[in-house]
């Protein structure tokens, strides 16, 4: 990395600019534009999502109190709220989005072998979606029912790296499991999705691509109980069975058999039935995988709690989908810095320290050297504490 420039710009250095002004060409980003170029646009944004700054006027404030520097940066010149609205409104999302996942790939590599809760050696996806809210009055082409508006992230999080591996943005009116038409499924890995994925057509085909799943089953499937394995109810089993589908289109929609997993959850009090296309798993495994599809969850509860997703800047479509895609960006590039660092410094953690060192040209590895050596001063614990 680059020692002798920005924090911020340290952080962007894993960004290859010939593949972001490939995307730029495709999409004419920079068509007839003089002043403010893709990569400034993104370069703002950036800051925006590390330092959570609350409006236009907010961020127009902040960045031009440091006008002598913004060159360096590639910001040529005093940065104006009405220049990045009509940014936010006019330049292609998916700009950002092809960036977003070019660097999501460059994580992925870097975290391909993290140890995972399970020892199993296959990847392992799981698939959820997450409403974010918009007001209606602002957003009317977003709403999905009489009283509120929203989009919808979709997500493929690979369980080994805490990374999408597919995302999708969307109205919050598109169905999660139509969003399985558009992936292409990997030979021998697991996806792990909640019941509202039961499609059994959309199910087939993954079997078909010599895929494995565990979804939850509905409450209303209706089978036929075929065989029956010996299962230890001390660890929480309940059954283990071998089934085909009863009913008329789902066994049209799939003709093969299933495994029929039901499990009883001791803490939360309640029973699970799991469905799977895998035969040669032991039945707690297959409860135990289902239970890593939670992951997912937290993936959207960090996002949402640490980076600007929940109130935007512009308020056409293509605003929104943009700065969504640009928080995922942040997501990639704060992943990259923790593994070319070595930190064993928690995301949140590293993404904290980024926020007040923006504008600081120390080495980015020695910025979190001082801290780490900060912490570990034994003087430090002499000191008083409040509310001990």
């Amino acid at each position: 990395m680059n020692t002798g420039s920005f924090i911020l710009a340290q952080l962007l250095d894993p960004i290859h600019r010939q593949f972001f002004h490939r995307c730029v060409q495709r999409f004419g980003g920079d068509y007839k534009i003089k002043h403010f170029s893709c990569w400034q646009q993104l370069v703002c944004l950036v800051f925006v999502q590390l330092t959570w700054r609350e409006s236009l006027r907010d961020i127009e404030a902040c960045l031009n109190a440091r006008a002598g520097q913004l060159y360096h940066l590639g910001l040529r010149a005093p940065v104006k709220r009405s220049t990045l609205s009509d940014a936010l409104a006019a330049r292609d999302w998916r700009i950002f989005a092809q960036l977003a996942q070019h660097l999501v790939a460059q994580a992925r590599a870097l975290y391909a072998h993290e140890p995972l809760a399970l020892d199993l050696k296959q990847t392992i996806y799981a698939l959820d979606a997450s409403v974010i809210d918009l007001c209606l009055s602002v957003y009317p082409w977003a709403h999905f029912d009489a009283q509120r508006s929203g989009v919808k992230i979709h997500t493929q999080l690979e369980l080994h790296s805490h990374l999408p591996a597919q995302m999708l943005v969307s109205l919050a009116t598109f169905q999660d499991v139509v969003w399985l038409d558009q992936l292409c499924y990997e030979p021998g890995a697991f996806y792990l999705m909640d019941r509202a994925y039961v499609d059994w057509q959309r199910l087939y085909a993954i079997e078909q691509a010599r895929a494995w799943f565990v979804v939850r089953a509905k409450k209303t499937l209706s089978y036929c109980r075929l065989h029956s394995q010996a299962i230890e109810a001390e660890s929480g089993l309940r059954s283990d069975q071998i089934i085909s589908l009863r009913a008329f289109y789902a066994a049209k929609n799939y003709p093969d058999k299933l495994r029929r997993v039901r499990f009883y959850d001791v803490k939360q009090e309640r029973g699970l039935v799991f469905l799977t296309n895998h035969f040669g798993l032991p039945a707690l495994t297959v409860a135990r995988l289902y239970q890593q599809r939670w992951q997912v969850e937290l993936f959207f509860r960090w996002l949402k709690q640490h980076l600007r997703i929940k109130a935007f800047y512009g308020r056409s479509a293509n605003a929104v989908r943009t700065q969504l895609w640009v928080a995922v960006i942040v997501y990639a590039l704060v992943a990259i810095l923790k593994k070319r660092l070595r930190s064993e410094a928690s995301l949140y953690e590293l993404l904290q320290i980024l926020s007040v060192s923006v504008f600081e040209k120390t080495p980015v590895a020695q910025l979190f050297q001082a801290i780490h050596s900060q912490n570990d001063n034994p003087f430090l614990s002499n000191q008083l504490e409040l509310f001990e």
